[in-house]
């Protein structure tokens, strides 16, 4: 589990009832701040206009997106950085074809896949043609989903408002008793409450998440694309180090090919 994403998540909801209560733990007037009618024309208001925008497999798969947040990225950059490296060193010792072997000890498919392109023969150009198009096709499935919540984070402010309106107009249609104006004023921001805290407390935090483990995974496979390429065109492992490890920030490079062979110092 990721705690960040918990963590945030909890804290912060933490705060707003820190703010209801105050100081003195007064749970007293908590019950105002829940108005189901408000919540049903928000939240409800703002989900059925993602839906309108989009197919049900799709709204039905941004709505379970928001589980990936609450996983720990399985990418680990300096060992895939690592495993092109000792890759290149096979090829370098035994040939091209010997790869085959360690590929299926692989667990990275994206890896396995290019592997078994170049044990194939494939041309270069191919090669890198056919894994930018599978890179390209997932990183669209990711952007799916982070327009999703995108689409939320943005449509969550917009119902708050329609309901703050509708009560206000319901207020101002029973003016006569001036003892309600307190509570239905307070009834129709509510609705304003529960779009901003959509949007700022779930969709917004969603939709970052998801953006950055997406930019992690395609930096990977592009690390994957050029480290391949590099070991199909023969180069040495020492030049083929240096070029993926410009990938990675400085304080990372150390930990990556401690014991390559193959090169010159």
């Amino acid at each position: 589990m990721d705690i960040a994403s918990i963590v945030g998540i909890v804290v912060c909801f933490l705060l707003v009832i820190y703010g209801i209560v105050g100081n003195e733990l007064d749970f007293s007037t908590a019950h105002t701040f829940i108005d189901p009618q408000s919540i049903a024309i928000t939240v409800g208001g703002c989900l059925c206009s993602v839906l309108t925008g989009s197919s049900l497999k799709s709204f039905v798969a941004g709505l379970k997106s928001i589980t990936l947040i609450f996983k720990n990225p399985t990418i680990n950059t300096t060992e895939i950085i690592q495993k092109i490296i000792d890759l290149s060193n096979v090829a370098r010792k035994e040939g091209l074809l010997s790869l085959e072997e360690a590929a299926g000890e692989l667990e990275d498919p994206f890896l396995q896949k290019g592997i078994m392109l170049i044990v194939d023969g494939t041309d270069p150009d191919l090669v890198r043609a056919i894994l930018e198009t599978e890179l390209i096709s997932i990183e669209g499935r990711h952007k799916a989903n982070i327009g999703f919540w995108s689409t939320v984070g943005a449509m969550g402010p917009a119902w708050g408002m329609i309901g703050t309106l509708v009560g206000l107009i319901n207020m101002l249609q029973n003016m006569d008793d001036a003892s309600t104006i307190g509570p239905a004023m307070a009834v129709a921001l509510i609705t304003t409450l529960y779009g901003s805290m959509l949007a700022n407390w779930i969709a917004g935090p969603t939709e970052n998440k998801l953006k950055a483990n997406n930019d992690d995974e395609m930096m990977v496979k592009e690390i994957i694309i050029e480290g391949l390429l590099s070991i199909q065109a023969g180069e040495n492992p020492r030049v083929i180090e240096e070029k993926l490890k410009s990938f990675l920030a400085p304080v990372d490079r150390g930990n990556v090919g401690k014991d390559i062979g193959g090169g010159e110092e």
